[in-house]
Protein backbone atom coordinates (compact mmCIF):
# COMPACT_ATOMS: atom_id res chain seq x y z
CA UNK A 1 0.00 0.00 0.00
CA UNK A 2 2.89 2.15 1.12
CA UNK A 3 4.72 1.66 -2.44
CA UNK A 4 1.59 2.49 -4.46
CA UNK A 5 1.12 5.45 -2.34
CA UNK A 6 4.52 6.95 -3.64
CA UNK A 7 3.94 5.34 -6.84
CA UNK A 8 0.80 7.61 -7.46
CA UNK A 9 2.63 10.69 -5.59
CA UNK A 10 5.38 10.80 -7.81
CA UNK A 11 3.51 10.13 -11.37
CA UNK A 12 1.17 13.08 -10.18
CA UNK A 13 4.42 15.25 -9.30
CA UNK A 14 5.87 14.24 -12.79
CA UNK A 15 2.24 15.57 -14.73
CA UNK A 16 1.92 18.66 -12.35
CA UNK A 17 5.33 18.98 -13.40
CA UNK A 18 4.92 18.99 -17.22
CA UNK A 19 1.84 20.99 -17.14
CA UNK A 20 3.46 23.76 -15.34
CA UNK A 21 6.29 23.35 -18.09
CA UNK A 22 3.87 23.46 -21.12
CA UNK A 23 1.53 26.62 -19.43
CA UNK A 24 4.57 28.49 -19.38
CA UNK A 25 5.81 27.56 -22.89
CA UNK A 26 2.33 28.82 -24.15
CA UNK A 27 1.15 31.89 -21.84
CA UNK A 28 4.51 32.64 -20.04
CA UNK A 29 6.61 36.21 -20.15
CA UNK A 30 8.65 34.61 -22.99
CA UNK A 31 5.49 33.81 -24.95
CA UNK A 32 4.12 37.30 -23.85
CA UNK A 33 7.28 39.33 -25.05
CA UNK A 34 7.67 37.25 -28.24
CA UNK A 35 3.90 38.65 -28.94
CA UNK A 36 4.81 41.86 -27.87
CA UNK A 37 7.59 42.00 -30.30
CA UNK A 38 5.27 40.44 -33.39
CA UNK A 39 3.06 43.49 -32.75
CA UNK A 40 5.28 46.03 -32.16
CA UNK A 41 5.75 48.60 -35.52
CA UNK A 42 9.18 48.96 -37.36
CA UNK A 43 11.42 52.10 -38.14
CA UNK A 44 9.61 53.41 -40.81
CA UNK A 45 6.13 53.44 -38.67
CA UNK A 46 7.81 55.95 -36.75
CA UNK A 47 6.48 59.74 -37.21
CA UNK A 48 6.51 63.18 -35.78
CA UNK A 49 3.87 64.22 -34.05
CA UNK A 50 5.19 66.43 -31.33
CA UNK A 51 3.09 69.89 -30.75
CA UNK A 52 3.85 72.87 -29.13
CA UNK A 53 0.87 71.79 -26.60
CA UNK A 54 3.41 69.72 -25.21
CA UNK A 55 6.09 72.15 -24.84
CA UNK A 56 6.46 74.11 -21.32
CA UNK A 57 5.69 77.94 -21.69
CA UNK A 58 8.70 80.61 -20.56
CA UNK A 59 6.74 83.21 -18.88
CA UNK A 60 6.64 83.40 -15.02
CA UNK A 61 7.13 80.99 -12.69
CA UNK A 62 4.12 80.32 -11.88
CA UNK A 63 3.28 79.56 -15.65
CA UNK A 64 6.12 77.31 -15.55
CA UNK A 65 3.90 73.87 -16.62
CA UNK A 66 1.39 75.35 -18.39
CA UNK A 67 1.08 74.53 -22.16
CA UNK A 68 1.71 77.00 -24.74
CA UNK A 69 -1.85 78.28 -25.99
CA UNK A 70 -3.27 77.26 -29.36
CA UNK A 71 -3.29 79.93 -30.95
CA UNK A 72 -2.32 80.47 -34.17
CA UNK A 73 -4.20 81.90 -37.33
CA UNK A 74 -4.47 79.69 -40.48
CA UNK A 75 -1.54 80.99 -42.25
CA UNK A 76 0.71 79.63 -39.43
CA UNK A 77 -1.30 76.54 -38.79
CA UNK A 78 -0.45 75.94 -42.94
CA UNK A 79 3.18 76.18 -42.66
CA UNK A 80 3.16 74.17 -38.90
CA UNK A 81 1.80 70.95 -41.20
CA UNK A 82 4.07 71.21 -43.93
CA UNK A 83 6.78 71.57 -41.29
CA UNK A 84 5.83 68.34 -39.52
CA UNK A 85 6.01 66.29 -42.31
CA UNK A 86 9.28 67.86 -44.02
CA UNK A 87 12.81 66.28 -42.83
CA UNK A 88 14.04 62.74 -42.95
CA UNK A 89 15.09 61.18 -39.66
CA UNK A 90 18.81 61.51 -38.56
CA UNK A 91 20.33 58.37 -37.55
CA UNK A 92 23.43 58.23 -35.56
CA UNK A 93 25.11 54.91 -34.49
CA UNK A 94 27.82 54.64 -32.13
CA UNK A 95 29.19 51.26 -30.10
CA UNK A 96 26.76 51.49 -27.19
CA UNK A 97 24.30 53.87 -28.71
CA UNK A 98 21.80 53.61 -31.99
CA UNK A 99 19.93 56.97 -32.50
CA UNK A 100 16.79 58.39 -34.09
CA UNK A 101 16.65 62.02 -34.12
CA UNK A 102 13.79 64.21 -36.05
CA UNK A 103 14.36 67.01 -37.81
CA UNK A 104 11.01 68.67 -36.48
CA UNK A 105 12.27 69.54 -33.15
CA UNK A 106 15.47 68.01 -32.81
CA UNK A 107 13.93 65.35 -30.40
CA UNK A 108 15.66 62.28 -29.83
CA UNK A 109 12.75 60.01 -30.45
CA UNK A 110 14.67 56.35 -30.22
CA UNK A 111 17.03 55.25 -28.68
CA UNK A 112 18.42 51.47 -29.08
CA UNK A 113 21.34 49.92 -27.50
CA UNK A 114 23.32 47.12 -29.33
CA UNK A 115 25.28 45.61 -26.63
CA UNK A 116 21.53 45.08 -24.65
CA UNK A 117 19.74 42.34 -26.18
CA UNK A 118 16.18 43.10 -26.59
CA UNK A 119 15.39 39.37 -25.77
CA UNK A 120 18.53 36.68 -24.95
CA UNK A 121 20.54 35.37 -28.82
CA UNK A 122 17.88 37.18 -30.56
CA UNK A 123 20.85 39.64 -31.89
CA UNK A 124 18.38 42.48 -31.82
CA UNK A 125 18.87 45.42 -29.48
CA UNK A 126 16.87 46.51 -26.78
CA UNK A 127 14.91 49.57 -27.41
CA UNK A 128 15.03 52.07 -24.56
CA UNK A 129 13.13 55.03 -26.07
CA UNK A 130 10.74 54.53 -28.96
CA UNK A 131 7.59 56.70 -30.84
CA UNK A 132 5.37 54.21 -32.43
CA UNK A 133 1.21 53.23 -32.43
CA UNK A 134 1.78 51.13 -29.20
CA UNK A 135 4.32 53.12 -27.13
CA UNK A 136 5.48 56.50 -26.89
CA UNK A 137 9.21 57.38 -24.73
CA UNK A 138 10.78 60.19 -26.40
CA UNK A 139 13.50 63.04 -25.04
CA UNK A 140 12.53 66.53 -26.04
CA UNK A 141 14.68 69.38 -25.94
CA UNK A 142 14.22 72.97 -27.44
CA UNK A 143 14.55 76.55 -26.89
CA UNK A 144 11.73 78.65 -25.77
CA UNK A 145 11.00 82.13 -24.19
CA UNK A 146 10.16 85.63 -26.19
CA UNK A 147 12.52 84.35 -29.11
CA UNK A 148 12.88 80.66 -28.91
CA UNK A 149 11.96 79.05 -31.89
CA UNK A 150 9.73 76.05 -30.29
CA UNK A 151 8.06 78.82 -28.69
CA UNK A 152 6.42 80.28 -32.07
CA UNK A 153 2.56 79.45 -32.98
CA UNK A 154 3.78 78.31 -36.27
CA UNK A 155 4.88 75.06 -34.53
CA UNK A 156 8.00 73.49 -33.58
CA UNK A 157 10.97 74.25 -35.59
CA UNK A 158 12.79 72.26 -38.81
CA UNK A 159 16.41 71.86 -38.62
CA UNK A 160 18.99 70.83 -41.64
CA UNK A 161 21.60 68.62 -41.32
CA UNK A 162 24.72 67.66 -43.65
CA UNK A 163 24.14 64.56 -43.65
CA UNK A 164 21.16 62.00 -43.28
CA UNK A 165 22.97 59.10 -41.11
CA UNK A 166 26.25 59.23 -39.12
CA UNK A 167 28.74 56.80 -37.55
CA UNK A 168 31.42 57.41 -35.10
CA UNK A 169 33.22 54.74 -36.44
CA UNK A 170 37.06 54.94 -35.39
CA UNK A 171 36.84 58.64 -33.46
CA UNK A 172 36.58 58.76 -30.17
CA UNK A 173 34.15 62.11 -30.26
CA UNK A 174 31.09 62.53 -32.93
CA UNK A 175 29.12 65.80 -33.42
CA UNK A 176 26.12 66.10 -35.30
CA UNK A 177 25.02 69.34 -35.61
CA UNK A 178 21.41 70.51 -36.85
CA UNK A 179 21.12 73.88 -38.20
CA UNK A 180 18.16 76.37 -38.18
CA UNK A 181 18.73 80.30 -39.72
CA UNK A 182 15.90 82.49 -39.17
CA UNK A 183 14.73 85.29 -41.23
CA UNK A 184 15.89 88.30 -38.62
CA UNK A 185 19.27 86.62 -39.03
CA UNK A 186 19.68 84.42 -36.02
CA UNK A 187 21.46 80.91 -36.68
CA UNK A 188 20.81 78.35 -34.59
CA UNK A 189 23.05 75.22 -34.12
CA UNK A 190 21.73 72.34 -31.94
CA UNK A 191 24.96 70.05 -31.28
CA UNK A 192 24.23 66.67 -29.96
CA UNK A 193 27.95 65.17 -28.69
CA UNK A 194 28.79 61.71 -28.74
CA UNK A 195 31.57 59.48 -27.32
CA UNK A 196 32.81 56.35 -27.45
CA UNK A 197 31.57 53.74 -24.76
CA UNK A 198 29.08 56.67 -23.30
CA UNK A 199 25.19 56.33 -22.78
CA UNK A 200 25.39 60.10 -22.30
CA UNK A 201 24.56 62.62 -24.56
CA UNK A 202 25.86 65.89 -24.94
CA UNK A 203 23.70 68.75 -26.40
CA UNK A 204 24.71 72.18 -26.89
CA UNK A 205 22.63 75.06 -28.75
CA UNK A 206 24.73 77.52 -30.13
CA UNK A 207 23.03 81.01 -30.63
CA UNK A 208 24.65 83.05 -33.19
CA UNK A 209 22.79 86.15 -33.22
CA UNK A 210 23.40 87.96 -36.65
CA UNK A 211 20.38 90.48 -36.08
CA UNK A 212 20.07 93.90 -34.91
CA UNK A 213 17.75 93.36 -32.05
CA UNK A 214 18.90 91.37 -28.34
CA UNK A 215 18.00 88.01 -28.97
CA UNK A 216 16.21 85.84 -25.49
CA UNK A 217 15.73 82.67 -24.72
CA UNK A 218 14.89 79.79 -22.32
CA UNK A 219 16.50 76.11 -22.76
CA UNK A 220 14.40 72.78 -21.83
CA UNK A 221 14.49 69.46 -22.01
CA UNK A 222 12.06 66.71 -21.30
CA UNK A 223 11.08 63.28 -21.55
CA UNK A 224 7.76 62.32 -22.77
CA UNK A 225 6.66 58.85 -21.55
CA UNK A 226 3.28 57.24 -21.93
CA UNK A 227 1.54 54.86 -19.13
CA UNK A 228 2.60 51.55 -20.98
CA UNK A 229 4.17 48.86 -18.56
CA UNK A 230 7.73 48.09 -18.27
CA UNK A 231 9.01 45.89 -20.96
CA UNK A 232 12.27 45.23 -19.51
CA UNK A 233 10.80 44.26 -16.08
CA UNK A 234 10.92 40.54 -16.45
CA UNK A 235 9.47 38.89 -13.21
CA UNK A 236 5.55 38.25 -12.76
CA UNK A 237 6.08 37.65 -9.04
CA UNK A 238 8.15 39.13 -6.10
CA UNK A 239 9.31 42.30 -5.63
CA UNK A 240 8.90 44.50 -8.71
CA UNK A 241 11.53 47.37 -9.78
CA UNK A 242 10.55 51.73 -9.72
CA UNK A 243 8.82 52.64 -13.00
CA UNK A 244 8.11 56.05 -12.62
CA UNK A 245 10.14 59.81 -12.80
CA UNK A 246 12.73 61.05 -10.42
CA UNK A 247 13.81 64.69 -9.57
CA UNK A 248 17.20 65.31 -7.77
CA UNK A 249 17.20 68.53 -6.68
CA UNK A 250 19.31 70.78 -3.20
CA UNK A 251 16.27 70.05 -1.01
CA UNK A 252 15.78 66.08 -1.71
CA UNK A 253 18.40 64.61 -4.05
CA UNK A 254 15.99 61.53 -5.24
CA UNK A 255 12.64 62.55 -4.91
CA UNK A 256 10.33 60.04 -6.89
CA UNK A 257 7.04 60.82 -8.70
CA UNK A 258 4.79 58.23 -10.06
CA UNK A 259 2.85 58.43 -12.34
CA UNK A 260 -0.55 58.06 -9.80
CA UNK A 261 0.93 61.08 -8.53
CA UNK A 262 1.17 63.02 -12.03
CA UNK A 263 -2.67 62.16 -12.30
CA UNK A 264 -3.64 64.02 -9.48
CA UNK A 265 -1.06 66.94 -9.23
CA UNK A 266 1.94 68.68 -10.87
CA UNK A 267 5.70 68.63 -9.72
CA UNK A 268 7.35 71.99 -8.97
CA UNK A 269 10.38 72.76 -7.73
CA UNK A 270 13.68 75.02 -8.25
CA UNK A 271 16.70 73.85 -7.41
CA UNK A 272 20.35 74.91 -8.24
CA UNK A 273 21.77 72.38 -10.76
CA UNK A 274 19.76 69.09 -10.27
CA UNK A 275 18.45 66.43 -12.81
CA UNK A 276 15.38 64.54 -13.76
CA UNK A 277 14.76 61.02 -15.15
CA UNK A 278 12.53 58.07 -16.79
CA UNK A 279 13.22 54.92 -14.39
CA UNK A 280 12.74 51.29 -15.29
CA UNK A 281 13.81 47.83 -14.68
CA UNK A 282 17.77 47.73 -15.29
CA UNK A 283 17.41 51.15 -17.58
CA UNK A 284 16.82 54.92 -16.88
CA UNK A 285 16.93 58.08 -19.24
CA UNK A 286 17.83 61.30 -17.59
CA UNK A 287 18.30 65.15 -18.63
CA UNK A 288 21.39 67.17 -16.58
CA UNK A 289 21.46 70.57 -17.34
CA UNK A 290 24.67 72.37 -16.83
CA UNK A 291 25.57 72.84 -13.32
CA UNK A 292 25.69 76.43 -12.11
CA UNK A 293 21.71 77.61 -12.69
CA UNK A 294 18.99 78.23 -10.98
CA UNK A 295 16.77 75.94 -12.92
CA UNK A 296 12.70 75.19 -12.71
CA UNK A 297 11.60 71.32 -12.57
CA UNK A 298 7.94 70.13 -13.61
CA UNK A 299 5.93 67.53 -14.26
CA UNK A 300 2.55 67.46 -16.11
CA UNK A 301 -0.01 65.02 -17.84
CA UNK A 302 -1.28 65.90 -21.56
CA UNK A 303 -3.02 63.88 -23.61
CA UNK A 304 -1.96 60.41 -21.74
CA UNK A 305 1.71 60.82 -22.16
CA UNK A 306 3.60 61.54 -18.56
CA UNK A 307 6.00 65.01 -19.20
CA UNK A 308 8.70 65.73 -16.84
CA UNK A 309 11.47 68.16 -17.59
CA UNK A 310 13.54 71.21 -16.80
CA UNK A 311 13.10 74.78 -17.42
CA UNK A 312 17.25 77.10 -17.41
CA UNK A 313 17.16 80.55 -16.44
CA UNK A 314 16.32 83.07 -19.73
CA UNK A 315 19.76 84.07 -21.58
CA UNK A 316 20.44 86.67 -24.12
CA UNK A 317 22.63 87.07 -26.96
CA UNK A 318 23.70 90.68 -27.82
CA UNK A 319 23.61 91.71 -31.59
CA UNK A 320 26.90 90.57 -33.16
CA UNK A 321 27.55 88.02 -30.42
CA UNK A 322 27.05 84.39 -29.98
CA UNK A 323 26.27 82.31 -26.64
CA UNK A 324 25.49 78.55 -25.86
CA UNK A 325 23.60 77.04 -23.51
CA UNK A 326 23.98 72.99 -22.53
CA UNK A 327 22.91 69.84 -21.27
CA UNK A 328 23.54 66.05 -20.91
CA UNK A 329 21.02 63.46 -21.92
CA UNK A 330 21.94 60.16 -20.04
CA UNK A 331 19.74 56.82 -22.01
CA UNK A 332 20.91 53.43 -21.14
CA UNK A 333 21.87 50.36 -18.04
CA UNK A 334 21.81 51.51 -15.13
CA UNK A 335 25.76 51.40 -15.32
CA UNK A 336 26.56 52.68 -11.82
CA UNK A 337 30.36 53.64 -12.31
CA UNK A 338 28.77 56.13 -15.59
CA UNK A 339 26.05 57.39 -14.30
CA UNK A 340 28.21 58.45 -11.28
CA UNK A 341 30.22 60.32 -13.32
CA UNK A 342 27.71 61.45 -15.38
CA UNK A 343 25.83 63.34 -12.24
CA UNK A 344 25.87 63.29 -8.88
CA UNK A 345 22.86 61.47 -7.30
CA UNK A 346 22.67 59.85 -10.87
CA UNK A 347 23.51 56.27 -9.35
CA UNK A 348 20.48 56.79 -6.98
CA UNK A 349 18.05 55.05 -9.63
CA UNK A 350 19.85 51.82 -8.59
CA UNK A 351 17.17 51.89 -6.25
CA UNK A 352 18.09 49.33 -2.96
CA UNK A 353 15.41 51.60 -1.12
CA UNK A 354 15.75 51.87 2.72
CA UNK A 355 18.48 49.14 2.70
CA UNK A 356 20.84 50.87 0.32
CA UNK A 357 23.32 51.05 3.32
CA UNK A 358 23.51 47.80 3.12
CA UNK A 359 22.96 46.60 -0.49
CA UNK A 360 25.77 49.07 -1.77
CA UNK A 361 28.42 47.22 -0.06
CA UNK A 362 27.46 43.95 -0.83
CA UNK A 363 27.18 45.34 -4.67
CA UNK A 364 30.55 46.11 -4.61
CA UNK A 365 31.47 43.13 -2.96
CA UNK A 366 29.41 41.05 -5.67
CA UNK A 367 30.72 42.99 -8.42
CA UNK A 368 34.57 41.94 -7.30
CA UNK A 369 33.95 38.74 -7.13
CA UNK A 370 33.06 38.32 -10.26
CA UNK A 371 36.07 39.79 -11.62
CA UNK A 372 37.97 37.18 -10.19
CA UNK A 373 35.73 34.15 -11.26
CA UNK A 374 34.08 35.99 -14.21
CA UNK A 375 30.89 34.24 -13.86
CA UNK A 376 28.09 36.07 -12.00
CA UNK A 377 26.17 32.82 -11.06
CA UNK A 378 29.65 31.97 -9.07
CA UNK A 379 29.88 35.28 -8.07
CA UNK A 380 26.04 35.09 -6.19
CA UNK A 381 27.66 31.91 -4.65
CA UNK A 382 30.54 33.87 -3.82
CA UNK A 383 28.75 36.61 -2.01
CA UNK A 384 26.42 34.10 -0.49
CA UNK A 385 29.23 32.14 1.09
CA UNK A 386 30.50 35.23 2.85
CA UNK A 387 27.25 36.49 3.79
CA UNK A 388 26.66 32.94 5.93
CA UNK A 389 30.27 33.22 6.81
CA UNK A 390 29.97 36.83 8.38
CA UNK A 391 26.69 35.82 10.09
CA UNK A 392 28.11 32.24 11.34
CA UNK A 393 27.70 33.01 14.95
CA UNK A 394 24.39 34.67 14.91
CA UNK A 395 23.16 31.89 13.00
CA UNK A 396 24.53 29.15 15.14
CA UNK A 397 22.71 30.50 18.43
CA UNK A 398 19.51 30.33 16.49
CA UNK A 399 20.63 26.63 15.40
CA UNK A 400 22.00 25.39 18.93
CA UNK A 401 19.00 26.99 20.24
CA UNK A 402 16.76 25.05 17.65
CA UNK A 403 18.84 21.68 18.02
CA UNK A 404 18.35 21.79 21.87
CA UNK A 405 14.32 22.58 21.23
CA UNK A 406 14.65 19.07 18.96
CA UNK A 407 16.46 17.58 21.26
CA UNK A 408 14.15 17.74 24.20
CA UNK A 409 11.07 17.72 22.18
CA UNK A 410 10.28 14.23 23.09
CA UNK A 411 9.65 15.43 26.56
CA UNK A 412 7.90 18.39 26.28
CA UNK A 413 5.10 16.07 23.87
CA UNK A 414 5.44 13.91 27.50
CA UNK A 415 4.40 16.58 29.50
CA UNK A 416 1.80 17.85 27.26
CA UNK A 417 0.50 14.73 27.33
CA UNK A 418 0.49 14.34 30.64
CA UNK A 419 -1.27 17.56 31.80
CA UNK A 420 -3.29 17.71 29.27
CA UNK A 421 -5.63 20.88 29.45
CA UNK A 422 -4.19 22.15 32.14
CA UNK A 423 -2.45 24.60 30.34
CA UNK A 424 -0.79 26.33 33.42
CA UNK A 425 0.88 23.62 35.18
CA UNK A 426 1.73 22.50 31.68
CA UNK A 427 3.54 25.83 31.30
CA UNK A 428 5.00 25.62 34.44
CA UNK A 429 6.80 22.50 33.75
CA UNK A 430 7.94 23.22 30.39
CA UNK A 431 9.76 26.64 32.17
CA UNK A 432 11.09 23.82 34.37
CA UNK A 433 12.87 22.16 31.72
CA UNK A 434 13.85 25.47 30.18
CA UNK A 435 15.39 26.25 33.09
CA UNK A 436 17.40 22.95 34.21
CA UNK A 437 18.52 22.12 30.18
CA UNK A 438 19.19 25.95 30.18
CA UNK A 439 17.05 26.05 26.98
CA UNK A 440 16.01 29.97 25.75
CA UNK A 441 12.79 28.99 23.28
CA UNK A 442 13.07 32.43 22.21
CA UNK A 443 16.72 31.91 21.42
CA UNK A 444 16.69 31.78 17.91
CA UNK A 445 14.84 34.46 16.89
CA UNK A 446 17.10 37.22 17.57
CA UNK A 447 19.84 36.44 14.67
CA UNK A 448 16.79 35.44 12.64
CA UNK A 449 15.80 38.69 12.94
CA UNK A 450 19.16 40.46 12.92
CA UNK A 451 20.14 38.83 9.60
CA UNK A 452 16.60 39.28 7.79
CA UNK A 453 18.11 42.81 6.43
CA UNK A 454 21.14 41.39 4.87
CA UNK A 455 18.81 38.92 2.80
CA UNK A 456 16.17 41.48 1.62
CA UNK A 457 19.45 44.00 0.28
CA UNK A 458 20.95 41.15 -0.98
CA UNK A 459 17.70 40.40 -2.60
CA UNK A 460 17.70 44.31 -4.51
CA UNK A 461 21.18 44.02 -4.93
CA UNK A 462 20.35 40.59 -7.24
CA UNK A 463 17.09 42.45 -8.82
CA UNK A 464 18.88 45.82 -9.40
CA UNK A 465 22.03 44.52 -11.03
CA UNK A 466 21.69 45.18 -14.84
CA UNK A 467 25.40 42.90 -14.90
CA UNK A 468 23.12 39.84 -14.54
CA UNK A 469 20.45 40.71 -17.50
CA UNK A 470 21.11 38.09 -19.85
CA UNK A 471 24.20 36.88 -17.91
CA UNK A 472 24.43 32.85 -18.20
CA UNK A 473 25.34 30.52 -15.50
CA UNK A 474 26.40 26.68 -16.92
CA UNK A 475 24.05 24.50 -18.38
CA UNK A 476 20.47 25.18 -19.36
CA UNK A 477 20.62 28.48 -17.72
CA UNK A 478 21.83 30.80 -20.06
CA UNK A 479 20.10 34.14 -18.00
CA UNK A 480 20.03 34.33 -14.56
CA UNK A 481 18.27 37.09 -14.47
CA UNK A 482 15.07 34.98 -16.30
CA UNK A 483 13.10 32.28 -14.47
CA UNK A 484 14.56 28.48 -14.38
CA UNK A 485 12.80 27.19 -17.80
CA UNK A 486 12.21 23.75 -16.60
CA UNK A 487 12.43 25.00 -12.75
CA UNK A 488 14.73 22.52 -11.06
CA UNK A 489 16.43 25.16 -9.35
CA UNK A 490 12.96 25.91 -7.52
CA UNK A 491 12.40 22.42 -6.91
CA UNK A 492 16.02 22.17 -5.60
CA UNK A 493 14.88 25.24 -3.40
CA UNK A 494 12.10 23.37 -2.09
CA UNK A 495 13.41 20.21 -1.59
CA UNK A 496 16.14 22.11 1.00
CA UNK A 497 13.31 23.59 2.79
CA UNK A 498 11.73 20.53 3.62
CA UNK A 499 15.31 18.96 4.74
CA UNK A 500 15.68 21.92 7.00
CA UNK A 501 12.41 20.71 8.81
CA UNK A 502 13.33 17.74 9.20
CA UNK A 503 16.57 19.00 10.90
CA UNK A 504 14.45 21.20 13.10
CA UNK A 505 12.25 20.78 16.09
CA UNK A 506 8.65 19.91 14.68
CA UNK A 507 6.28 23.01 16.50
CA UNK A 508 4.27 21.98 19.62
CA UNK A 509 1.24 23.14 18.05
CA UNK A 510 -0.65 21.10 15.02
CA UNK A 511 -1.96 23.42 13.35
CA UNK A 512 1.38 25.14 13.14
CA UNK A 513 2.97 22.19 12.13
CA UNK A 514 0.68 21.47 9.28
CA UNK A 515 1.12 24.76 8.21
CA UNK A 516 5.01 24.06 8.25
CA UNK A 517 4.85 21.46 6.10
CA UNK A 518 2.98 23.06 3.87
CA UNK A 519 5.36 26.18 3.55
CA UNK A 520 7.91 24.23 0.94
CA UNK A 521 5.61 23.70 -1.92
CA UNK A 522 4.39 27.10 -0.71
CA UNK A 523 7.84 28.62 -1.11
CA UNK A 524 8.32 26.44 -4.45
CA UNK A 525 5.02 27.59 -6.38
CA UNK A 526 6.24 31.58 -5.81
CA UNK A 527 9.96 30.90 -6.96
CA UNK A 528 9.05 29.43 -10.05
CA UNK A 529 8.76 32.67 -11.82
CA UNK A 530 11.42 34.38 -10.05
CA UNK A 531 14.41 35.07 -11.63
CA UNK A 532 17.21 32.07 -11.66
CA UNK A 533 19.67 34.35 -10.01
CA UNK A 534 17.75 35.01 -7.02
CA UNK A 535 16.49 31.18 -6.79
CA UNK A 536 20.40 30.02 -6.92
CA UNK A 537 21.05 32.52 -3.92
CA UNK A 538 18.14 31.09 -1.80
CA UNK A 539 19.12 27.64 -2.82
CA UNK A 540 23.31 28.04 -1.73
CA UNK A 541 21.57 30.03 1.36
CA UNK A 542 19.41 26.99 2.08
CA UNK A 543 22.25 24.54 1.54
CA UNK A 544 24.58 26.26 3.64
CA UNK A 545 22.46 25.97 7.04
CA UNK A 546 21.62 22.70 6.22
CA UNK A 547 24.93 21.92 6.63
CA UNK A 548 25.29 24.36 9.52
CA UNK A 549 22.11 23.07 11.26
CA UNK A 550 23.39 19.45 10.44
CA UNK A 551 26.76 19.82 12.23
CA UNK A 552 25.51 21.16 15.40
CA UNK A 553 22.67 19.04 15.70
CA UNK A 554 26.19 16.25 15.49
CA UNK A 555 27.95 18.23 18.07
CA UNK A 556 25.09 18.95 20.55
CA UNK A 557 24.55 14.59 20.17
CA UNK A 558 28.06 13.72 20.68
CA UNK A 559 28.42 15.86 23.66
CA UNK A 560 25.61 14.20 24.97
CA UNK A 561 27.20 10.65 24.21
CA UNK A 562 30.22 11.60 25.99
CA UNK A 563 28.32 12.32 29.02
CA UNK A 564 26.83 9.28 29.30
Amino acid sequence: MDVQRVILIAALALISYMLVLQWNEDYGPAQQQATAQQQAPSVSAYSSNGSSSELPTAGAASDAHADIPQVANPADQAQAAVSANSGQLISVSTDVLQVLIDPHGGDIIQVALPKQESALNSGEPFILLEQNANRTYVAQSGLVGRDGPDAKKSGRPVYQAANASYELGDQDSLNVDLVLTQPDGVKITKRFVFNRGQYRVGLDYIVDNESQEPWQGILFGQIKRDGSADPSQQTSMGMQSYLGAVFSTAENNYQKVKFGDMDEERFSASSQDGWVAMVQHYFVSAWIPAPGAEYSYQSRKLNGNYIVGFLSPSFEVAPGQSQSVSATFYAGPKDQEQMEATAPNLKLTVDYGILWWIATPLHIILTWIHSVVGNWGLAIIGITLLVKLALFQLNAKAFKSMAKMRKFGPEMQRLKEQFGDDRQKMSQEMMKLYQKEKINPLGGCLPIVVQMPVFIALYWVLMESVELRHAPFFGYIRDLSQMDPYFILPILMGCTMFIQQLLNPTPPDPMQAKIMKLLPIIFTFFFLWFPAGLVLYWLVNNILSIAQQWLINRQIEAGDTKKA
